[in-house]
């Protein structure tokens, strides 16, 4: 067998698609957010970062920092293990209940990233509720995909976002099937967010327990930033509330908020929870002070979304083919691989502007796009000069203008 050959030949693929993934090396500034230094051999130049998921620059909140500092200096770096040996301490015990009270849960449960809470979570539950049928949105997360695959029980995929769908294939269910109906709220390469309450009301309808993907909405949405749930007032009607601490919260990890049985069911069962080390305590204590801080304060959250807001006005009055959105992500369609990571490449070496490319398997082929994410310290000069750049490098590669 000629492994390299094999491996190198995978690679070939990638890149003859236009869609080979180049990562940019580059150091943000603590304080100076949005802009950071990037490194290419021996040189550096700062740039001005647009695609960050550190949505409200809590990672730079001075808050976080100097918990994070504080526990650096009394705990030391590490938490020692799993939690199931000697790597629960009490800043995760901590955080926990601070997120439960986040979701009017009874309970939650941490994971070292997003992506492990939802394998880890759904898999789970298929593998415990027998016969389990899991009812999936099309446009769900790769980890939430791959969790429904490695449960025990079956799936069927609905239309995305169409209740009616969802509704058909329920109602085609067996009733005395245990199921499980699992969404986003906040798509985040569309920027559309889907219907919780007629989803909810739908499955208690039909006897099935709602998982909603919250990650793209925490902190961002709801008076205390307790997403897109809280804020349209339905948060109770959802079972099972999973979330990150790595975008709207600025740190890293994730969780899921929920009964006491559901999360003693997960802390109990679920590989991708017991068999890997807990997040750090400096990590942890960072991430509760960035989610009190959120519950408090709404200035963030509110020059959030007049920033998104006015970064969409601006790139539409420039005839650019901004795709349509409701939240807070302002995705601008290429629609082309090769050609979105050329556009890429050109904003960063000739403008100092940082957007990666989304392309396939992230968003399917055909649909390319630019996905930009304006934070509260994304300036009016900023935008003028990302809209100046987007015009020019259109116009070189003659790309498609909006209708």
């Amino acid at each position: 067998m000629d492994y390299k050959g094999a491996l190198r030949d995978a690679i070939k693929g990638v890149k003859s698609e236009g869609r080979y993934r180049v990562f940019a090396d580059i150091v943000r500034r603590q304080g100076a957010y949005p802009e950071a230094v990037q490194y290419d051999g021996i040189d550096q130049r700062g740039i001005v970062v647009w695609c960050s998921n550190d949505y409200l620059c809590m990672s730079q909140h001075p808050k976080v920092i100097a918990a994070m500092h504080e526990t650096l200096d009394t705990v030391g770096a590490g938490s020692g293990g799993t939690r199931n040996i000697s790597g629960t301490t009490h800043y995760h015990v901590v955080l926990e209940r601070e997120l439960a009270d986040l979701h009017r849960k009874e309970a939650a449960l941490l994971f070292t990233s997003g992506y492990i809470s939802n394998d880890a979570t759904l898999s789970t539950l298929g593998k415990l509720l027998p016969g389990c049928v899991i009812f999936s949105d099309e446009l769900n997360h790769a980890s939430m995909i791959e969790g429904i695959k490695r449960g025990a029980g079956s799936k069927q995929i609905w239309r995305h976002n169409d209740v009616a769908h969802l509704e058909e294939l329920l109602a085609k269910s067996d009733p005395s099937v245990p199921k499980v109906v699992a969404f986003e709220s906040v798509y985040s390469m569309d920027g559309d967010i889907a219907p919780i309450g007629e989803i909810c009301d739908l499955a208690k309808k039909y006897g099935a327990l709602t998982y909603l993907d919250e990650v793209h909405a925490v902190g961002l949405y709801g008076p205390r930033g307790g997403g897109v749930a809280e804020r349209d007032g339905v948060m109770d009607k959802v079972d099972i509330i999973e979330g990150t601490l790595a975008k709207g919260f600025g740190i890293m990890g994730g969780y899921i908020a929920a009964s006491a049985d559901v999360v003693d069911c997960v802390r109990t069962f679920a590989p991708g929870f017991i068999f890997t080390t807990s997040l750090s305590p400096v990590i942890v204590a960072g991430a509760t002070a960035s989610v009190r801080h959120l519950k408090a304060s709404t200035v963030e959250r509110e020059k959030h979304q007049e920033r998104a807001a006015a970064l969409k006005s601006l790139l539409v009055s420039r005839g650019l083919p901004v795709m349509p959105s409701e939240s807070h992500i302002v995705p601008v369609m290429v629609g082309d691989a090769a050609l979105c990571k050329q556009v890429s490449d050109a904003l960063l070496k000739d403008y100092g502007i940082y957007v990666q490319p989304i392309n396939f398997p992230t968003v399917p082929r055909g649909t390319e796009r630019l996905r930009f994410t304006p934070s509260p310290q994304h300036t009016d000069v900023l935008m003028h000069q990302l809209a100046d750049a987007l015009e020019k490098v259109w116009a070189d590669y003659n790309l498609r203008r909006a209708a």
